[in-house]
């Protein structure tokens, strides 16, 4: 059975023009009953007409997930969310990696106001500049939605993990269980400190170049007995590289990772992590994307920043040391 606008203003208790008004991102909508109509498309399965929003309201109903890559779990995770979030309010999501090639990232930001009517910006290195093809006065808006990477100075919308907030409660989670000699593998939460020394992993980050740099850092660093990893797949592979060495974690070398992998709970020994809440940032990236939308562009830029949790898997950041 064909599902319609009608069907989906009956199950939200709603007029059609409220259905048509909500999906078409039209402000000064009540968000209990923009909640309300959300929810009825969802439960629904409804798919509204784009080819006819597009003529009615010169948008396309697409917004572009532009991601370096999504071979790595928490990246791909965050897109996932997106489109979800994307899609609940009506609107079709296009997913862009651009593997770090500079032309196609520019290639995509000049595609705004037309292919897409705005951008979703995931955990970029960088950004085109307007010389680079960013799009012209008509190009829709930008948010950015960073889960490993710090502010940056770009400027523009952003939501972002809280850095700082996961930092902190790393730091003093680690004071608690007695660890003072922390070694960061690669780029993380705690790389910002000048007192903690980073081993680095080279170019290619994932689970063997954990392996490595774990195995580098005991001989580099002796009396290391806490591995801080930025991503869970480096501390994965640390927990290898470490049992390979003969070390026993976490009696001898604690390990945490980043991102809540649920890899890490299958783990000999489980992974501790911090969680970016990656549902969170979704959400909220989606919810500022949709305000420009129907601002029309012409607010100050925000910043949002999403608080993180400590996963604590007991067997990897037992007391002592």
């Amino acid at each position: 059975m064909r599902v319609t606008m009608r069907d989906v203003a009956a199950r939200a208790g709603v007029s059609l023009k409220t259905v048509s008004r909500v999906v078409n991102r039209e402000p000064h909508i009540r968000p209990e009953t923009q909640q309300l109509v959300r929810a009825a498309i969802e439960d629904l399965g409804w798919i509204p007409n784009s080819a006819a929003r597009t003529l009615r309201t010169g948008r396309t109903g697409v917004i572009g997930i532009v991601v370096t890559e999504l071979r790595r779990p928490l990246l791909a995770e965050l897109v996932e969310t997106l489109v979800t979030e994307v899609n609940a309010r009506g609107l079709n999501a296009a997913v862009e990696p651009t593997h770090d090639d500079g032309d196609r990232l520019a290639q995509v930001w000049a595609q705004r106001g037309s292919t897409f009517d705005g951008l979703l910006a995931v955990d970029l290195p960088q950004q085109p500049t307007a010389s680079a093809g960013a799009g012209g006065a008509d190009a829709g808006p930008v948010v950015r939605v960073d889960v490993t990477q710090a502010g940056g100075g770009h400027g523009g919308d952003r939501v972002a993990t809280d850095l700082d907030q996961a930092a902190d409660l790393v730091t003093r989670h680690l004071a608690v269980m007695g660890r003072r000699h922390p070694v960061q593998l690669g780029p993380g939460p705690l790389a910002s400190r000048d007192d903690i020394p980073v081993v680095e992993l080279g170019e290619h980050v994932g689970r063997a170049a954990g392996y490595r740099a774990a195995q580098r850092a005991v001989v580099a660093h002796p009396g290391v007995d806490v591995m801080i990893c930025g991503t869970d797949e480096v501390a994965l592979g640390a927990l290898a590289g470490l049992h390979a060495a003969g070390l026993a974690v976490p009696e001898q070398v604690a390990v945490i990772g980043f991102g809540a992998l649920d890899d890490g709970w299958f783990a000999t020994p489980s992974l501790t992590t911090i969680d970016p809440e990656p549902r969170v940032l979704a959400r909220s990236a989606v919810d500022l994307l949709a305000r420009r939308l129907a601002d029309d562009g012409g607010a100050v830029p925000t910043e949002v920043l999403v608080p993180v949790t400590l996963v604590r898997r007991e067997s990897t950041l037992g007391a002592g040391g």
